[in-house]
């Protein structure tokens, strides 16, 4: 039998779905042995090498870069699952939604409190190697098909193990209300 190849990628995210995909704990023995993962920080390839069964993107895309890998990401990979709330909704990230790019870069890099020490010459990067950023952060159906979404900030793991395992062997995803439920 085949394993199925799966690839993953944060984009405007912090990494606490690869975290939660971690914390499936001893699993993650029985997750070696139906799948290989391709282009992943978890085994540190960086660019795809094969095309893949399943991709799993967390974060939201808020620059260029984000969008090119996302694109990149849905062109390699058959099925394409946004996980957590960034790459389903923008997350924290899309709190700058409401505010001008120009005004977001003047106070990162001119009006907050170290800047006088970090920046003394008050300058803005604004080299054309640096990712342009997006007029707003963006979730990742806004710019390519996602086949799946699992929620959560991060979504459990349990949720993340039982998610994979259905797509991999052909059973039935579940989304149960304790998913949703927020007490």
């Amino acid at each position: 039998m085949s394993k199925a190849i799966v690839a993953t990628a944060s984009l405007a995210g912090c990494f606490g779905c690869h975290m939660s995909l971690l914390d499936i704990d001893e699993r993650i023995l029985k997750l070696i042995e139906l799948v290989e993962f391709n282009k992943s920080p978890i085994d540190d390839i960086k660019e795809f090498t094969k095309q893949c069964d399943v991709g799993i993107i967390e974060g939201g895309c808020c620059n260029s870069e984000n969008v090119e890998n996302l694109i990149k990401f849905r062109k390699n990979c058959k099925i394409l699952i946004s996980c957590g709330e960034c790459a389903i909704m923008g997350g924290l990230p899309a709190l700058r939604n409401f505010i001008p790019v120009s005004e977001c870069l003047e106070e990162a890099y001119l009006g907050g409190p170290t800047t006088g020490l970090c920046n003394p010459d008050k300058i803005i990067p604004n080299d054309e190697e640096l990712p342009m950023l997006l007029d707003k952060v963006y979730p990742c159906h806004e710019i390519v098909k996602i086949d799946y979404f699992l929620p959560g900030c991060p979504p459990r793991a349990d949720l993340l193990w039982d998610a994979l395992v259905a797509l991999l062997t052909g059973g039935e995803m579940k989304l149960p209300y304790e998913v949703f439920k927020f007490d």
